[in-house]
């Protein structure tokens, strides 16, 4: 099916016409519509925090959604920044340093439109690890008066994030830095903590925005420096138009509400815990990482929206590699092992270079996996095959039965037309509305994300304890793990 920027092949699924409309009386029973219609007008979707959930509206066109006044004009002064960033031929180097949605969405997106960029004449770089493995090797490379960092953080208090902050500055300054409001910029609603960190050029957001839903938002701004206003002017109007096909297609032409039902299907009903994305472009190649996020920490839940333990499983886990790599790793399980893992594989059908032959090798595996995974093969073809000569030495047919795959292997086929801005905008949003879909259906707020409160807290705690190796209190093993830690 066709929504705007992608085309979907269901066929390959375990879903036949009873299932489908088995699967979309459930969302209605499930009042899927009614929960869609609430988040969009900007109700509270997120009610453990209290908060609406509109990545839409930054999307929105001007005077089309929520908040647009205050949206666009955010939007309008970090587009600004970002052209003159762009026309100043002084900064070569842009580091972001944020980590999750700080990271990972500008990351993925900045790798993704990389053939629009600006031809090499600035190098963009993302630090996200707290290990200084990370952020060290960069800064040896780097000359400080040709580099602007960007300090991405909503509160200018994550842990990691101010750790990569205060190290680059200390190194800026260390070598010779002294200008520091022009070297570095924050992304941050806490303009107080940015000013006292010596930052006066900032650019806000709104509580409303999630992490992992933010790159839309002045979280973008190393995709805006990278490819420039109006690329990332396309990015939101391709994310907008799947926004509206989101909200007005019928249920059973909605590219979103399908695949999130069908991942419902395959979770609750064949009890599939896993799903494979290989996209067949290496643009793509941080794009299961991005999912991950995107999923799991949306839908990795185990009570419902009131409290109450579910009786059902949730997200599944998200993984993947980009095609071919991913075949030479861990698609031998996905054809024979025991665990059947539905697959999705991203094409683009024209590409961004002139080594045709090349992308037509890179198509032709995409089909012929897919198509490897649905039909399967035999142990009585096989075994009808001419045998390899390394395996003379085994009877015919245990030889057949170790060359025989099982087939009937789900995959979904997403389709672009070119790896724009507008189909990378398109592709986002509805892996977004499709997480939205399935956590409608498990009764789940898919927009909180407090399992990452608990390990931070323990951290707080024990920093101080590897300084002073103090181990009273501790269990057992944390505390004799903190001891060979400290050496």
């Amino acid at each position: 099916m066709q929504a705007p920027e992608v085309y979907a092949d269901l066929s390959k699924n375990l879903v036949d016409a009873a299932t489908m409309r088995f699967l979309l009386d459930l969302a209605r029973d499930c009042g899927l519509q009614a929960q869609r219609d609430a988040m969009l007008r900007g109700d509270v979707a997120n009610a453990t925090e209290g908060r609406a959930v509109l990545h839409t509206a930054l999307r929105a066109p001007r005077g089309a959604g929520p908040y647009s006044e205050e949206v666009h004009g955010v939007l309008d002064a970090m587009l600004a920044y970002a052209e003159r960033v762009r026309a100043d031929p002084g900064l070569t180097d842009i580091v972001n340093i944020g980590i999750g949605g700080s990271d990972l969405g500008p990351r993925m997106a900045v790798q993704a439109l990389q053939t629009y960029g600006d031809e090499g004449r600035r190098r963009l770089h993302f630090v996200s690890n707290v290990d200084g493995h990370d952020i060290a090797p960069l800064l040896a490379r780097l000359e400080p008066t040709r580099t602007l960092f960007i300090v991405a953080s909503k509160t200018f208090t994550t842990q990691e994030t101010m750790a990569n902050a205060h190290a680059a500055r200390a190194w800026f300054v260390a070598q010779g830095g002294s200008d520091v409001n022009r070297h570095f910029a924050a992304a941050t609603t806490n303009v107080k903590a940015a000013a006292e960190f010596g930052i006066r050029t900032t650019f806000g957001f709104w509580d409303w925005v999630g992490g992992r839903y933010s790159l839309w938002s002045a979280i973008g701004l190393p995709i805006a420096i990278a490819v420039g206003a109006a690329n990332f002017r396309a990015l939101l109007a391709g994310a907008h138009a799947m926004d509206r096909h989101f909200a007005s297609a019928p249920l059973a032409q909605n590219l979103p509400v399908l695949l999130g039902l069908i991942d419902v299907w395959y979770r609750n009903f064949h009890g599939l815990s896993s799903r494979s994305v290989a996209p067949y472009h290496q643009g793509l190649a941080r794009l299961p990482a991005y999912l991950q996020q995107l999923e799991m920490e949306s839908n990795g839940k185990r009570v419902d929206r009131d409290g109450r333990p579910l009786p059902l499983a949730t997200s599944p886990v998200v993984w993947g590699e980009p095609g071919t790599n991913g075949q030479h790793a861990y698609f031998q399980m996905l054809h024979q092992g025991s665990d059947v893992i539905p697959v999705e594989f991203i094409a683009v059908r024209t590409p961004a270079h002139e080594l045709h032959e090349q992308h037509r090798m890179l198509l032709a595996n995409c089909l012929a996996q897919s198509q490897a995974l649905m039909l399967g093969k035999t142990a009585d073809e096989a075994g009808a095959e001419r045998a390899p000569t390394a395996g003379a030495d085994i009877a015919p047919q245990v030889l057949a039965q170790h060359r025989s795959f099982p087939g009937n292997r789900p995959s979904t086929t997403l389709v672009l037309e070119a790896l724009t801005p507008a189909a990378l905008g398109a592709l986002i949003a509805m892996y977004e509305h499709r997480v939205f879909t399935s956590g409608a259906l498990w009764g789940i707020n898919s927009f909180d994300q407090w399992g990452v409160e608990l390990g931070k807290a323990l951290c707080n705690a024990l920093l101080p304890r590897l300084i002073d190796g103090q181990t009273r209190g501790l269990d057992g093993s944390t505390a004799g793990l903190l001891q060979r830690l400290r050496g």
